[in-house]
């Protein structure tokens, strides 16, 4: 039957589309913005140091509480000590400088006398004490001077907003105060002036309990020394999956991954990793759910990234194949944080089906299987001629099955209907990531 109105197709096409894609969200380099201030330049490279400022750029609607060189370097010298502490406990001293909330001086001239309590980027990293990692804003009515403080009734620690350097509205702000704040129970100065000794993540998997096969595969690979070297600049984020994640897998994909390469095995273990520290909070509140990994750097850019995102009150890591979530926090310590996760991350670069999957030479497949990682851990079956692997006994999983096709278009209106269901199956996990 043909539409007597053929007009409400078009009208109709357009209001899906305005419904369905979101306004874009601003990224901002904030050491990009604070090169032009050389009077900032020591902020700016503790930023940079301590990992702060990659975090900094996948978040909006912030403010940033600016220490001039001069403040800094006072402040360490009123403590005997001429020289910065370590980022590993400095991180956190910048990281409570960072406003998770926006304000213009507009906004800042309506705090109210009794003052206003915000939640500083410190709060989210698990490691302050009830809400020792907010601030107190403060407005003297007679002067109109806004001073942070903690919220602590025994701290004497505070410093004075002095002026605005920069803002973009609505997203960040950018202000200098005129001393260094550092959150109640924190001892920057007490730490050692060398850098703790590097973590050994094999010993971390094996006291976190039930990650032997993932432990047996870092050693057996090599790329844990990688792991460990990284943990000296910006950190690392290692998501590691159960070993019930490694039982659960499809037989197939337990078969590919046994079949490959110890190159190729290494760039999915790589693929587990983010070259930058964020704690639970900060994968909480992604603004760009694109990570790259380790694998990428080896292989260039776009290419096996993780979507990270926000799914029903949980962290959700999306790989094209298969969706997993983080089931819990194994160790997080700045500059490392382990997340256990719901199953293993295989990127579709090598696990797909599409046209990225590439000649079996291309994906570094050994023509026999080596001996399997996952009987290393404890198991007496050996990959070979005759005999079962552990991979062949894992069980299939629904979540991997083949989807049916949709059900065919009726004549009547398959024009409307083809384009409300892409634009549905399109649009959906942006919805999504927009309301969450």
């Amino acid at each position: 039957m043909v539409d007597p109105n053929p007009s409400r197709f078009p009208r109709l096409l357009l209001l899906l589309i305005f419904l369905v894609i979101p306004s874009p969200v601003i990224s901002v380099n904030i050491t990009n913005l604070l090169s032009s201030y050389p009077e900032l330049s020591t902020f700016a490279s503790l930023l940079t140091s301590t990992s702060v400022a990659t975090d900094l750029s996948r978040r909006s609607s912030l403010t940033i509480l600016a220490i001039p060189n001069s403040i800094l370097q006072n402040a360490f010298d009123a403590r005997n000590d001429s020289s910065l502490p370590s980022p590993y406990d400095l991180a956190d001293v910048v990281r409570y400088h960072v406003l998770l909330q926006y304000f213009s001086l507009p906004d800042l001239h309506q705090i109210p006398p009794e003052g206003k309590l915000v939640t500083t980027l410190f709060q989210t990293t698990g490691r302050a004490s009830t809400n020792m990692g907010a601030v107190n804003l403060t407005r003297n009515p007679f002067t109109g001077n806004v001073t942070i403080r903690s919220p602590s009734p025994f701290s004497t620690n505070n410093a004075t907003i002095m002026s605005l350097i920069k803002i973009f509205p609505y997203n960040i702000s950018i202000f200098t105060v005129d001393s260094l704040l550092i959150p109640t129970g924190l001892d920057v100065m007490a730490s050692e002036k060398s850098p703790p000794a590097v973590l050994n993540i094999t010993q971390v998997l094996i006291d976190g309990k039930n990650f032997n096969v993932v432990a047996s595969m870092l050693t057996a690979s090599g790329v844990v020394d990688e792991f460990e070297a990284d943990e000296k600049g910006a950190g690392i984020t290692i998501f590691v999956p159960s070993d019930e994640a490694f039982t659960e897998m499809p037989q197939t994909g337990g078969e590919r991954l046994q079949s490959l390469s110890a190159d190729r095995k290494a760039v999915v273990l790589r693929y587990h990793v983010l070259h930058s520290y964020y704690p639970l909070g900060s994968l909480e509140s992604i603004v760009n759910p694109v990570q790259p990994t380790l694998a990428t750097e080896d292989t260039g850019a776009g290419r096996f990234t993780l979507n990270i995102s926000r799914v029903n009150g949980s962290v959700a890591i999306d790989t094209g194949i298969a969706q997993a979530s983080i089931t819990r926090t194994v160790f997080d310590q700045n500059p490392v944080a382990v997340f256990a996760v719901s199953k293993v991350l295989l990127p579709k670069e090598i696990f797909g089906d599409g046209d990225d999957r590439g000649s079996r030479s291309d994906f570094g497949e050994a023509p026999a299987p080596e001996v399997s990682w996952l009987a290393a851990n404890g198991s007496s079956s050996q990959v070979g001629s005759g005999v079962e692997s552990p991979s062949t006994r894992m069980k299939s999983e629904i979540g991997w099955a083949q989807q049916p096709p949709p059900p065919p278009l009726s004549s009547s209106s398959s024009s409307l209907s083809l384009v409300v269901y892409v634009l549905a199956n399109c649009c959906i996990g942006t919805i999504i990531a927009v309301v969450l």
